[in-house]
């Protein structure tokens, strides 16, 4: 008789967070874009952990209401004073470039320059993250301290880059379970050097994949690695076909720093994933809070746009601008820490722990309690220190399988543990006292 599945079995999440540290790392000084050698750059050092199949969408391809845009490389960017000296340089941060900024190289007065100058007021020492995916433009990003120093002079600026065809990149990893249903983990992988926004989300996938491909889990898994919004919305477009197989699903981001946990709710709002996430968070005796879905934030938009309307809830710590630090240069390798990455890790491995073992069954001794000391059961849950909860738990577990009741609903009902549910109700299935429904 086959046992529930322990997903958290041998997991050693100190060494895991280390590595995922180490991960973001190495990842961190890459200049990411939606398209580009830099995301594929990013793809490359995931596939050194994990078997990745990296696919390539032409520019020009239609994917719904979108098109796959042109191909953003970027080699040099600079401003240069009349002195020649470079006042600001893409080699220092990229974040110094706004992102998808076209080929410019010309000379003009502090007055014109400003209009493509973008910094923060109320933090003066950081540097913005700034975009232009969709619309023809260039900028630089920099100190507000630094734009204050700028005389009133000719200034040099020269951005070396390239805006033409050639195909949108995202990597993709699926795990092959005892059955085709899926559950589907996916991350956005187009910022550039931002630790928690997204660098983090991008660690713990691909280390949970890690895990997971190491023993035989019952549904089958599929990691995306995507650019955001234009991936999710290419991946869809892609797979229409067998979106049917997704039964449960997370965005994963901002899994790095030390806020409290947040999950955002599928758009159906009481899926089974929702109902897990906000178990292990209401079971963690850690603060957290449980968002309704809304259509804004990640790639859980397009997963839950009503043309598909799939169980995929959003899993973050502190959400996308609610800490000081998010899209600015202070996303960095002091915000994130091993310890946060490992609180994030063990969290979603529970999630994923009710989700692989969250049955129903059926009693076989459904008129009154089976009687369970001549059968030894007292002592057959062994290990556990409480006896009290120990017999409290076969009670409930046998008193709610009636076929219409999950083990996440018996231990809601109970206020027991779901650890300790999954393995009472595993050793009633040893002593034939329960079938699976």
């Amino acid at each position: 008789m086959q046992k529930n599945i322990d997903i958290n079995n041998s997991v050693n999440v100190n060494n895991i967070s280390c590595e995922m540290y180490q991960l973001i790392s190495d990842m961190y000084p890459i200049c990411r874009s939606i398209t580009g050698d830099g995301l594929r750059k990013t793809l490359n050092i995931i596939k050194q952990h994990i078997p990745l199949d990296i696919h390539d969408i032409p520019t020009g391809t239609q994917v719904f209401d979108w098109t796959i845009p042109k191909e953003w490389n970027i080699r040099d960017a600079f401003i240069k004073n009349s002195q020649g000296e470079k006042i600001v340089n893409f080699h220092q941060s990229n974040l110094h470039i706004v992102n998808y900024s076209i080929n410019i190289h010309e000379k003009m007065p502090l007055e014109d320059l400003k209009a493509h100058l973008f910094t923060l007021h109320d933090q003066p020492d950081w540097i913005p993250y700034r975009t232009s995916y969709y619309k023809e433009n260039w900028g630089f990003c920099l100190s507000h301290n630094q734009l204050l120093e700028l005389k009133d002079e000719e200034y040099e600026v020269r951005i070396d880059s390239s805006l033409e065809n050639g195909c949108l990149t995202y990597g993709e990893y699926y795990i092959r379970g005892k059955k085709t249903d899926e559950i589907i983990i996916s991350c956005h992988t187009c910022h550039p050097s931002l630790c928690n926004d997204n660098l983090s989300g991008i660690a713990l996938a691909t280390f949970l994949a890690k895990h997971l491909s190491e023993i035989s889990p019952s549904y089958s898994y599929r990691f995306l690695f995507i650019p955001g919004t234009i991936g999710s919305i290419t991946w869809l477009a892609l797979n229409e076909a067998n979106v049917d197989k997704i039964k449960h699903g997370l965005v994963v981001t901002c899994v790095g720093d030390p806020g409290k946990f947040h999950y955002k709710k599928s758009r159906r709002g009481n899926a089974e994933i929702d109902k897990a996430v906000t178990h292990v968070l209401k079971s963690s005796g850690q603060d957290y809070k449980i968002m309704e879905f809304s259509p804004y934030g990640y790639d859980e938009r397009q997963f839950c746009s009503p043309g598909f309307n799939l169980p995929v809830g959003c899993f973050m710590r502190s959400p996308h601008g609610t800490y000081p630090q998010y899209h600015t240069s202070a996303d960095n390798l002091e915000l994130v820490q091993p310890q946060y990455l490992a609180d994030s890790f063990s969290k979603i491995l529970s999630v994923l722990d009710i989700i692989e073992n969250n049955k129903k069954y059926l009693n076989q001794n459904p008129k009154c309690e089976p009687q369970l000391g001549k059968r030894g059961l007292y002592s057959a849950i062994g290990g556990q220190t409480d006896t009290k909860k120990s017999e409290m738990a076969m009670l409930w577990v046998l008193n709610l399988s009636d076929g219409n009741h999950t083990l996440l609903e018996i231990s809601e009902k109970s206020g027991i543990e779901f650890e300790v549910i999954k393995k009472t109700a595993d050793t009633l299935l040893q002593f034939n006292l329960l079938k699976e429904h």
